[in-house]
Formats: structure tokens, sequence, C-alpha cells
């Protein structure tokens, strides 16, 4: 099937690139770009309009002026010299098109604080099990995100909805049975900067939890060979973004149009006011870490309620309810 530019969402910036590379060099792109760059169609600038003369207006005779007193005179001001900035090109202006773009989706965004530790014990039982078979660790993420698919799935499916316009300019609800999760990963670009993929993880409502692990990987290592495909980049139905790697407590990430959710998870840990605290009083006071998770959603086709009611699911996902551990265990092969 035909893939839509506009489908390329966040990633139309690397599209843009590889085209510019395609026209130049189409052996220096792969095959299966080359073969969507031939039946692509490039966009043409639209032609500037024509200049509009204006006629001139018949001369009319000014009216006698009254003499008046001469102004004083003052100093000029100092002119002021502009500001230089630097050009925005490439891939930074894409992105810069694209956040500017987002602006047009009107948002609202759900906090809510969960409980991490039941995460952090699990998580931690399931790896020590992987190392003992000699399998990669799981991370936090990884439970995170499945979470966040099982919510929605199970429980909260208008999330993973869409809003479009028709022919006749009239809004349209699109109802969507696959969830296809777009992951956002920033790249260091090997030369002292870095950018922003997002990858789409395709029916991850129909997947086990090994197999949403195996193919969360396999997109990664992708994304960071630079070896995706031009359909890993299409067609995200909701995004996840989490900038808590890096600290981050919270965040009200950007909504690409075509997109019912972006959820942003935050850093995990102890709430700020008991950072500073000993371990053995936390224990004894039974405080646990946090993590902050928002839903920033499109206002037009989701409503504040159900927004919330994604939230808690996910919440009882997070500290044991509704199977969910269960669910992964087993899928694990944890005893």
């Amino acid at each position: 099937m035909a893939i839509e530019p506009e489908q390329f969402g966040a990633n139309a910036w690397l599209v843009d690139e590889l085209r510019a590379q395609y026209l130049a060099d189409p052996n220096s792109v792969s095959d299966a770009w080359r073969a969507f760059f031939q039946t692509d169609v490039l966009p043409v600038a639209p032609a500037a309009p024509a200049p509009f003369a204006a006629s001139a207006p018949a001369p009319v005779a000014p009216p006698a002026a009254a003499p008046a007193a001469a102004a004083p005179v003052t100093a000029a001001p100092a002119a002021v010299a502009p500001a230089e900035g630097e050009p925005i090109r490439g891939a930074a202006a894409a992105i810069a098109a694209n956040m500017t773009r987002s602006l047009e989706v009107p948002t609202a965004t759900s906090f809510r604080n969960i409980p991490a530790r039941l995460l952090e014990v699990n998580r931690q039982g399931i790896n020590s099990y992987r190392s003992r078979v000699g399998l990669g660790k799981v991370s936090f993420t990884h439970v995170i995100a499945f979470a966040i698919v099982r919510a929605i799935a199970d429980a909260v499916p208008n999330m993973n909805n869409g809003f479009a316009e028709g022919a006749d300019g009239k809004p349209l609800l699109i109802r969507r049975s696959s969830i296809n999760m777009g992951l956002a990963v920033d790249v260091d670009k090997g030369d002292g900067t870095r950018t922003l993929m997002v990858p789409v993880l395709r029916d991850a409502q129909a997947l086990s939890f090994v197999e949403f692990l195996d193919a969360y990987d396999a997109l990664i290592r992708k994304t960071k060979a630079n070896k995706l495909a031009v359909s890993d980049f299409a067609g995200a139905t909701i995004s996840l973004t989490n900038p808590g790697t890096i600290g981050t407590v919270q965040s009200v990430p950007r909504l690409m149009p075509g997109q019912g959710v972006i959820v942003g998870v935050g850093s995990i840990d102890y709430p700020a006011e008991f950072q500073g605290a000993d371990v053995s009083a936390l224990v004894e006071f039974g405080v646990s870490k946090v993590v902050t998770v928002t839903s920033t959603y499109d206002h037009r086709i989701i409503q504040g309620a159900e927004s919330g009611m994604f939230l808690k699911r996910l919440h009882e996902n997070l500290i044991g309810e509704n199977g969910f551990y269960d669910l992964v265990f087993r899928s694990l092969g944890v005893p």
C-alpha cells in the first residue's frame, strides 16, 4: 500500500534528507527508499503571484499650509544593528516546521503520579532470571510502554483514534483497531549534533510481552544503525517519549497531526521532598519512588475523562492489577 508523505509525521525531515540524496545520486539510498522516491510525487512550489499594479491617483493640489514655529533640533537616535541569526537548515529546519504544524492540534494534558516500587521489584526479578539464562535486560521503558498499549487496548481504545478532514473540509473521526506506537529516539549524528527519530512499532496490541520486547529492541537497533525502512517511519497512531532517562520529572510533549495521544514518562525517583532523606527512614515511613506520566491528547476527539481513565488504567497495570505482571512473567517464562 502506498504511503502518503504526511504519514511520516515527526520523521518528515529524514525523508527530505534522503530525497535530496536520491536526487543527487539514486544509488546513495537503499532499494526500498529508491522505490519509494520513484513513485513519490515531489511537491512543486506555487508560482509567485503577479505584482499588482495600482493606477496612480490624479494629482490633487495640496492646501496652503499655515506657517508653523520651527521645531527644536534634536539628535537622531543611534541606529540599532539588527541581530545576526544563523540559518536553520536540513533536519533542524524540518523539525522546526513539524513543531509549527503541531500547533494546529488543540491539545490538553493530564498528569498522574504512579508508585514505582512494584515496577522496580518486578523488573529486578525479571532481569535476575534473564541474566541466569543469558538474555538481555528488560528496561523500565519496555514495561511502561507495554502497560500503555494494554491500557489502551483493554480499557480506553478511544485514545487510539485520529482526527482528519474530509474532502469537503468537514471534520472526521478515524477509529483505528491497530495500535502503532511511535518511539521517540534521540540519535547522535556523530558530528556533535543530535536529532530525533520516531520509528513505529506496529500492531502492538496483538503482541505478547516477549514479542513486544523483541520488536521494540529491533527497531532501536535499526534506528541506531541507520537501517530503518520506509514503512518503519509512517503511520504512528500514538507516541511515547521518555525524557525521564535524563532526569526530567514531567513533560508536555508536542502531538503531531493524525495521532491521538503522546505519552511522556518522567524519571523514576523519590518525590523531591524526600530525596535528601536517609534510606532507612524512607523504608520506615513506606515512601516509594514514583514516576510521573503525562497524556497529551487531541482534544477534538478525546475528552479529559477518557485521558484520565487511560492514566488510571496505566496506574493499575503498573501496581500489579488486571493481571498485568502475570501476563509479563508468563510471556517471558519467568518461574
